[in-house]
Order: C-alpha cells, then sequence, then structure tokens
C-alpha cells in the first residue's frame, strides 16, 4: 500500500542530505523536507485538524507549498490547492464548499478569513508555528482509498468542481507518469506550472520517490526560468503551450546556456506544431513530451515523446498513447465504440479515475458512467493506438452542417510568422448557424498585420467552411485560466449575449 507519505519516506532513506527543494535563497535537504512536512502534520493537529478535514492553500509555488501539498496527505488531511488567478467569489466558493478548517496563504486574505476558521500566511507565522509544533508520524491511519486531494478546476467550460483525488487515484498515476517519462536521480526539475494544478502533485510526487531535485518559480516569467535553468542546470520542466511558447521567444531573442535541459513536457490544452518546431529550435537538447489529461484523470491519460522528431509527420498531431494502466476508448452519444478513425468522444477507465466531484451528485453522475470518464473531447485513435484530439465538444463549430475543429484553425495560424497567440471559436451567423472566428495577438514586429492577410493565409490553406470569417487582433495576451488555458468562453461570449445558446 502507498499513500503521500511514500515517496517522503523512501527519499529520507536513500537520500537524507540530498538537496529536495530549491525556492530561491532557501534550500532544504530530503531530511529537512520531511521533518517540516512532520511538523506541519503536528501543527495542524494542534489545531484540532483531523483525518479528512480540509485545508487549502492559496499561494505562488515555493517551498512551503511542497510541504503542504505533499505534507497535508501524507498526515491524513485533504489538500485543496486554491487557483490563484480565481477572484474573491470563486475562492470564498471553493472554501465554503469544501468546508475548508485552515487556509495557508502568502497574501492578504480579505474576506476569505471569515469563511475559515484559521488562516495561516506564509512566511513569520507559518515558520514561527512550524519551528514551535512538535513533529507528529505520518502515515498514521491513512489508507490508499482515503481523499488526498480537493482540486477544483479551472473553470474553462464553466463554473469550478471540486475534483475528489484519492492516494490510489495520485500514486497510480504517479507511476503511470514514472513509467512513461522515466525519472532520474540526477534529475533538476523547474516547477513552473502553477502547483494548485493536479499535473503539479503528479511531478511533484515523481520527483521526490527518485530523489530528484525541484526548483521552484513562483511566478511564470519566460526570462526567470530560463535564468533558473542555466543556473542550476536544470534537466526538465513541464508546463503548458503558452509557456513553452513564451520561452521559445525569449530564448530566440537572448539566448541562455539550456544545454542540460533534456526533456520538457506540455500538457493542459492543444499545441500547434509551430510551437513545437520554435521551442525545439530554442531548447535543442531537450526531448519534447506531450501529456494528455484532465484533473478528473489525477491527471494523466496518454503520452507522447519525441514530439520535435515527428513534427512534420501526422503523429505529430497526436497526443500519444496510453500510460499504462489507462483504457482509453472512441465512443458516440449512446456510449458505443466507433469505428477505427472516426470520431467521437474520449472515453477513460483506470485506477486515475477521480472518486467523484464534491457535493454535486448529478454533475458526478454525467462523467461517471460505469466507472469510466467521460472527458467531453472529441477524438479518434489511429491504428496503432495514438489518440488524435480534435476538439473539446464544447469548442467544435457547426457552419452549415460541417464540423469545425478550432484546433485545426489555430494549428493554421500559428504558421503565420506574424502570430503569436491565436484562439478560434464560433460567433452567431443567420444564414449558417454559427460562423468561425479567430481572436489573434501578433508579434511585437507585427503590431500592424492586416486582417485580411491572415484570412487569405487561412484560405490557401484549409477549405474556406473553415476559414474564419473574421478576425480579431489585440495587443494584450490571450485571457487564460490558472493552468494557463486560454478562457474561450470569455472572448466567445460578447458574441453570444442575448443569443439563444448556451456559452460554455
Amino acid at each position: 500500500m502507498h499513500t503521500f507519505v511514500s515517496p517522503l519516506e523512501a527519499a529520507l532513506q536513500q537520500a537524507p542530505e540530498k538537496t529536495a527543494v530549491i525556492d530561491g535563497a532557501d534550500r532544504f535537504t530530503f531530511r529537512q523536507l520531511h521533518e517540516r512536512c512532520s511538523r506541519l502534520a503536528g501543527l495542524l493537529h494542534d489545531l484540532g485538524i483531523r483525518k479528512g478535514d480540509r485545508v487549502a492553500i492559496l499561494a505562488a509555488n515555493g517551498h512551503a507549498y511542497v510541504e503542504v501539498l505533499v505534507g497535508a496527505p501524507a498526515a491524513g488531511f485533504v489538500v485543496v490547492p486554491l487557483n490563484t488567478r480565481h477572484a474573491e467569489p470563486e475562492l470564498h466558493y471553493a472554501l465554503e464548499d469544501s468546508g475548508t478548517k485552515v487556509l495557508i496563504t502568502d497574501r492578504d486574505p480579505g474576506a476569505l478569513a471569515e469563511v475559515v476558521p484559521v488562516v495561516i500566511t506564509l512566511g513569520d507565522d507559518y515558520e514561527g508555528r512550524l519551528s514551535a509544533s512538535t513533529p507528529r508520524q505520518l502515515g498514521q491511519g491513512v489508507t490508499e482509498d482515503d481523499l488526498a486531494g480537493l482540486f477544483y478546476t479551472g473553470g474553462t467550460t464553466g463554473k469550478s468542481k471540486g475534483v475528489m483525488l484519492s492516494h490510489r487515484n495520485l500514486i497510480a498515476n504517479t507511476f503511470n507518469y514514472l513509467m512513461a517519462v522515466p525519472q532520474r536521480a540526477d534529475d533538476v526539475m523547474l516547477v513552473m506550472a502553477p502547483m494548485f494544478h493536479a499535473a503539479g502533485s503528479n511531478g511533484i510526487l515523481a520527483n521526490i520517490w527518485t530523489t530528484g531535485t525541484q526548483v521552484t518559480l513562483g511566478a511564470f516569467d519566460p526570462a526567470v526560468a530560463l535564468d533558473l535553468i542555466e543556473e542550476h542546470s536544470v534537466t526538465e520542466s513541464l508546463g503548458v503551450p503558452t509557456m513553452l511558447a513564451a520561452i521559445a521567444e525569449e530564448q530566440h531573442v537572448r539566448p541562455r546556456n539550456t544545454d542540460s535541459l533534456r526533456m520538457i513536457a506540455h500538457g493542459g490544452s492543444p499545441i500547434a506544431t509551430e510551437v513545437i518546431r520554435r521551442t525545439s529550435s530554442a531548447l535543442p537538447s531537450a526531448t519534447m513530451v506531450e501529456v494528455y489529461g484532465a484533473t478528473e484523470l489525477s491527471p494523466l491519460c496518454t503520452v507522447l515523446v519525441d514530439e520535435e522528431k515527428l513534427v512534420d509527420l501526422p503523429l505529430a498531431r497526436s497526443c500519444g498513447q496510453p500510460v499504462l494502466g489507462n483504457h482509453v476508448e472512441i465512443l458516440n452519444v449512446d456510449g458505443e465504440p466507433v469505428s477505427q478513425g472516426e470520431i467521437g468522444e474520449v472515453v477513460v477507465r483506470g485506477t486515475n479515475v477521480m472518486q467523484g466531484y464534491w457535493n454535486k451528485p448529478e454533475q458526478t453522475e454525467a462523467v461517471l458512467r460505469d466507472g469510466a470518464y467521460w472527458t467531453g473531447d472529441l477524438g479518434y485513435l489511429d491504428e496503432n493506438g495514438y489518440l488524435f484530439l480534435v476538439d473539446r465538444s464544447k469548442d467544435m463549430i457547426v457552419s452549415g452542417g460541417e464540423n469545425v475543429y478550432s484546433t485545426e484553425v489555430e494549428d493554421v495560424l500559428y504558421r503565420h510568422p506574424a502570430v503569436l497567440e491565436a484562439a478560434v471559436f464560433g460567433v452567431p451567423d443567420e444564414k449558417w448557424g454559427e460562423a468561425v472566428w479567430a481572436v489573434v495577438v501578433p508579434r511585437a514586429d507585427h503590431s500592424n498585420i492586416d486582417p485580411a492577410e491572415l484570412i487569405a493565409f487561412c484560405h490557401d490553406n484549409i477549405a474556406g467552411y473553415k476559414t474564419p470569417k473574421g478576425i480579431d487582433i489585440q495587443t494584450e495576451p490571450l485571457p487564460k485560466s490558472g493552468p494557463g488555458k486560454v478562457l474561450k468562453r470569455q472572448l466567445r461570449a460578447p458574441f453570444w449575449e442575448g443569443v439563444d445558446r448556451a456559452v460554455n
């Protein structure tokens, strides 16, 4: 039986004096990390927190986040990582909905302090309480089936939901990750994706288990990320496509020595082939790995390794094959398997499938059927079991009876040298029902790009019905959720205001 205490104890036994976490000027060994997690357990227990009680954290990446994310579940509590980009009403909802007993934060909690009995502020308050507490043995009475984390979704397709993930879910997915992307004891991982995302816990647990070192990046900045890669000889990292695109832009303009980097993974949203090319050329020593999944899957489902070598092949549009222990099938609306190569909904079975949505039985029933998770993603499988995603079911555009997959149009737009960011979605159209529309953020040296040029470029590369009817040019970055996914519903909403259609 393995729970969150397992990687902590393995690292303590195998490499107690090795550096576990680097957070700016702060460094902690695996012995110190284990002790701090034990002290956190004692601190929370002295506050009256008991097994199964929820402990929330609202903070930027850092050593304390590692301690709470791993230490709280190891002590039998349930960690609730909160999205730092959520507005106060959204955070209030998550705290109240989860019944959180303690909030640990690096900022002024404001009115949130009224929702929870105890607030601990990172810095002197946290450190003082930790040093004064009596260490408590980790893992006592904790089982694989106990709830380890309550992850509130980013809300890209609607209201946030608390995803219930057990120790079994998250540990199984950690093993899946270690099988798919082997880790080494000499690895140095740059933690640049926000730790409140389920992918954060997955990579962190795997890294601790193999006694690798973690370098935390508080707030994503491509220049700082590259500086840390160079300074600490970082060997691996994981981010969303928008992060990789920003790092590639910075590296092409102000290059650093990134020869130590052997792997950079990405997930969370589809990636354009042009972003793969630019990232690979900027970071030539790194193997590129695409990971696909969902918070509800703890979160890993499929992996595509050596992506940069496939960029000119059709397989580059795949998100890989299922990780060990995952079964992926494509079903139609009636729950029946479709033919090979036919598009349907991606449905996943495995030990990593969530327990359900907290306090939401109806929404749980809608996506969990016979133990399988219906992802809401549309895709197909090829003859070798590679999964190809074509769109989110909610992002698919139906124009004149033809299905238009926004990711296909975005991929074409990204090929244009003027395009830094692109998002494609459907807008109301009296004749066709829906029309294709795009919002584009140009590169700095192409700020005067004419939308007509981009539309003509699309006409030359894809069918007319897939070509955007209009393109809005904006200089500010596209709106994104905490994990970095583009919030298409925000871009789409003004067009559908007053129209009889749900905006997701």
